[in-house]
């Protein structure tokens, strides 16, 4: 992967932007200073015109005209970055990374080029961790039901469950594509992972697929997993990554979880781990940059993550207040983030008190009229010093702190034992349930 410019903020493409990795990608980094997002599609309406003022059209990345159209909206935005959102789009250019003279945020070619083919992911990493058997007989009589997915595929298409050789035969005889395995009848989940290079493996949580839809877990909640932390640094060893990636493990008749997909990108609801601290979007924009990053993430077995149409959660613990930073988290570049006023009123409806804690150097108040938020607050905490750290003003044991600043997040979590969240992930706290 290319080097990434230090300075942000960044400008980041999403491409495609209509796809559902495309649109996790856009919630986890619309609120992040250090990301001006843009969105590029292939013609014609999508969802993307619900997330971007205005979504680019670029032709099929399977078309010659792509590469001439793409390096000429790069050139136009002055985008720094390009986030594949599709694994058609991550394989062309994760094997293509300079054609278009900006990092692309995926891994090396060769780790791309693994993981598009489900038989060589196995091949690679059998006898590393379980994978499923492969069976090249369509007439064996062992091992009823079967299991069949396109050997480059994506989601769940053409994915699905044989209990017969006459109907497998038939299968591969129109869909040659098809790849064969034993059936795994077990619980699936998801590891969302993440990795440095030089430095390896940084985190690695399993979530369980409750309820799929399209290949989509649209209903997931984070588990703790003995195999987790051992099947991710082994496939990490073997299959190199850059950042974000994922791997689905399913299991056996015996309990054994085995390896379905790996991938080297963020993970279709990955907006779990980002409710429980890493955001792993801009984690890797800022690996791609050449900075060492940490990652810490919070326990919260209780909590789930629902797919609809949008990303909503249930999260039943106590709040007792909400702090809310102001400069870069309540305004960001001179306008208001509007989707945390909506979690602040949120808040006010159900009787939870919102604080305003800030070093905001200009005239508040004044600042405060100018944006209309005179009045929002149960309290306003300004804090003169700038070295005065904000933990000390935090007084109720089940507080949650909302704040652009790792450090001062990181601090407060350690002296005061709270939750802490950066803008985007502080829209888990919002509960619009009726």
């Amino acid at each position: 992967m290319n080097a990434l410019k230090k300075k942000h903020p960044w400008n980041i493409l999403i491409l495609p932007a209509a796809s559902e990795v495309g649109l996790e990608i856009c919630r986890a980094l619309r609120d992040c200073k250090e990301v001006i997002l843009h969105g590029a599609n292939q013609p014609g309406q999508s969802l993307a015109d619900f997330y971007f003022q205005k979504v680019h059209v670029l032709p099929r990345i399977d078309q010659p005209e792509f590469w001439t159209a793409a390096a000429q909206l790069i050139h136009e935005l002055k985008i720094d970055a390009i986030f594949p959102a599709h694994d058609e789009v991550i394989e062309t250019l994760g094997q293509n990374p300079g054609r278009l003279a900006v990092p692309v945020m995926t891994s090396t070619a060769g780790t791309c080029r693994v993981c598009r083919s489900k038989k060589r992911t196995y091949e690679i990493l059998r006898g590393v961790v379980p994978v499923p058997e492969i069976i090249a007989d369509a007439h064996a009589n062992k091992m009823w039901p079967r299991f069949a997915k396109p050997e480059c595929g994506q989601g769940s298409r053409r994915a699905r469950r044989f209990d017969d050789a006459a109907t497998l035969q038939a299968a591969l005889a129109a869909e040659p594509d098809l790849l064969v395995t034993e059936y795994l009848p077990g619980a699936e989940y998801t590891v969302d992972c993440f990795s440095q290079p030089g430095r390896g493996l940084l985190y690695a949580q399993a979530r369980e697929r409750r309820e799929t839809k399209a290949g989509i877990a649209v209903r997931t909640s984070p588990v703790e997993l003995e195999e987790t932390q051992n099947y991710a640094a082994a496939i990490d060893r073997k299959i190199p990554f850059t950042g974000a990636w994922f791997f689905q493990l399913k299991a056996a008749a015996d309990g054994t979880l085995k390896i379905l997909e790996v991938a080297p990108r963020i993970a279709g609801s990955s907006a779990l781990s980002h409710a429980l601290g890493p955001n792993l979007p801009l984690l890797s924009l800022y690996v791609a940059a050449g900075y060492d990053v940490e990652i810490a993430a919070t326990p919260a077995p209780d909590l789930m993550l629902g797919r609809g149409f949008d990303v909503k959660f249930i999260d039943n613990r106590p709040m007792a207040a909400l702090y809310v930073d102001y400069d870069d988290t309540l305004i960001v570049r001179g306008a208001v983030n509007t989707r945390l006023v909506a979690l602040i009123f949120n808040c006010r409806n159900r009787q939870i008190p919102v604080k305003l804690i800030t070093r905001h150097a200009g005239d508040l108040q004044a600042s405060l009229t100018q944006h209309r938020l005179a009045g929002l607050f149960d309290q306003i905490i300004h804090i003169i010093d700038p070295t005065q750290p904000k933990a000390p003003f935090i007084t109720e044991p089940d507080a949650v702190l909302i704040d652009d600043s790792f450090r001062e997040r990181q601090e407060t979590a350690k002296t005061r034992g709270i939750r802490c969240y950066d803008p985007a992930a502080a829209l888990s706290l919002l509960d619009e349930r009726i």
